[in-house]
């Protein structure tokens, strides 16, 4: 019954707070903090108090789902004291609105899309949220009892920077004050841009090398943690989009996931969380290649406004997409899957699908922006609703396709340029799944080579054997 118990208060804490994402509030603060409340600022206990909350959301699955002890004892010791600290020194938390005197007309009909969770919802699901997670870790005490080990509370700080809110560190500069040619901007082709890409390799790469050498067990653990910290982290964008704005987007019709790499989130993060190869296939064939892409080269730069290296867009960015390679070829790299080339044909088909659904959802959305409206002002053109899928309407290959011509509502579409951007994909989804071929064949010499010399490192017998084991059952 405890069991029980701890897997409902954790279900409903961590459905609470994805609802809470979509509020401006959630992540709104982090950029914003003061030792004393003030007009546009909030109390630097209360942000912490949120900060640590959210490391909470981490830790509680760990501990129930998987029986982490060491994230058992950080949650019952370490999440009461700050679930309490935020309920009493919220402030003025549930004001923030973005229907202010000096928006726009344009920005207050965005506002009026955006703020559909009224404030009296919103501190009902935000107390309610407390009240879970904090029954939650009182269970934990239940199930587990009162003595701790000391060396556990070691991965609290591990735990609090998985989960930075990445617009933190705006705090410390003005994103106003730089331009676009400023050199801590972020363009395709600058350092900003290689670090980017060396930061993805030495992730990748750094973890294979960290993991190879544990049991299975351990390593899909570590999946599983990797999978959560990416659904948190993912999931800040639906708070920052309705407040400060996320790359060029401003509503929350960006944050439903139909651009390749958004609901590559989902796919990867439910192949480790749940363990099924269907779900890994999808995302190691079609999310692995395009994370890598979407590195090599960003869209045209006037298309994005990433602001400098460390601003929250560019930072968001980054972060999830690196997270999102690595779940996406990590498994294979260990040897949990292995592939035929009939495991290519789902894939595909996803794919062909995503690009029909969004080109669908696109065209709806931008047509019915034209006539949004608020306080007797109707948007313009220009401003009109472009959210992130819309790249089935926005070219962003330097080469044009305008040919063959076809209508979604009032939005034009080319076909030619869908036929296109499916077809770069599947050149590319092959051209990744040739270098998985390569991996394999050079690895299975490799371990062939280590299999007749004497002695045998354990980890890497084991490594042979369920090779073996894997082709056998093949």
């Amino acid at each position: 019954m405890t069991d029980a118990a701890l897997k409902t208060l954790t279900g409903i804490t961590l459905a609470l707070a994805l609802i809470l994402t979509f509020t401006v509030s959630d992540y709104y603060i982090f950029n914003r903090i003061s030792f004393l409340d003030g007009e546009n600022t909030f109390n630097v206990f209360f942000v912490i108090s949120q900060w640590v909350k959210k490391a909470g959301y981490l830790l509680l699955p760990l501990a129930v789902f998987y029986n982490k002890r060491s994230c058992a004892d950080i949650a019952k010791y370490i999440l009461p004291v700050f679930i309490v600290v935020s309920t009493a020194t919220f402030g003025n938390f549930f004001d923030i609105t973005m229907l202010t005197e000096s928006a726009s007309p344009a920005d207050k009909v965005y506002a009026s899309i955006n703020e559909f969770i009224p404030k009296a919802a919103n501190m009902a699901l935000f107390f309610t949220a407390c009240a879970t997670e904090l029954l939650a870790c009182v269970l934990l005490f239940v199930r587990d009892g009162f003595k701790v080990s000391g060396k556990n509370f070691i991965y609290l700080p591990f735990a609090i920077i998985a989960v930075t809110p990445l617009n933190i560190f705006e705090n410390f500069f003005d994103i106003n004050d730089f331009s676009r040619n400023d050199f801590l901007w972020f363009k395709n082709f600058t350092l900003w841009h290689f670090l980017a890409l060396a930061i993805l390799i030495g992730l990748t790469v750094g973890s294979y090398y960290f993991l190879r050498k544990k049991d299975g067990d351990k390593q899909r653990d570590f999946l599983a943690a990797a999978a959560i910290v990416l659904l948190i982290q993912y999931h800040s964008k639906d708070s920052m989009v309705m407040g400060d704005g996320y790359n060029v987007y401003d509503t929350v019709f960006a944050c439903i996931p139909l651009f390749i790499c958004n609901i590559g989130v989902y796919i990867a993060s439910f192949s480790v969380l749940l363990r099924k190869k269907l779900l890994y296939s999808i995302s190691f064939f079609v999310h692995a290649a395009g994370a890598l892409t979407v590195f090599i080269y960003f869209g045209k730069d006037e298309m994005s406004n990433y602001g400098i290296f460390c601003s929250y867009s560019i930072l968001y960015f980054c972060l999830t997409h690196c997270i999102l390679f690595a779940l996406s070829v990590l498994p294979s790299a260990l040897g949990h899957y292995k592939f035929k080339p009939k495991d290519c044909v789902i894939p595909l088909i996803y794919y062909c699908l995503v690009i029909i659904l969004a080109t669908v959802a696109s065209g709806v959305i931008s047509s019915a922006s034209m006539n949004f409206e608020y306080d007797g002002y109707k948007l313009q053109e220009g401003e009109w609703l472009k959210p992130n899928y819309a790249f089935t309407q926005i070219n962003p290959l330097p080469i044009p396709f305008d040919y063959i011509p076809f209508k979604i509502w009032n939005c034009e579409f080319y076909l030619s340029y869908l036929i296109a951007l499916y077809a770069v994909y599947v050149g590319l989804f092959w051209a990744f799944t040739g270098g998985y071929y390569a991996f394999i064949a050079i690895r299975r010499r490799i371990l062939r080579g280590v299999r007749v010399s004497e002695p045998i490192p354990e980890t890497v017998a084991e490594a042979a054997a369920t090779e073996e084991e894997n082709d056998g059952n093949e």
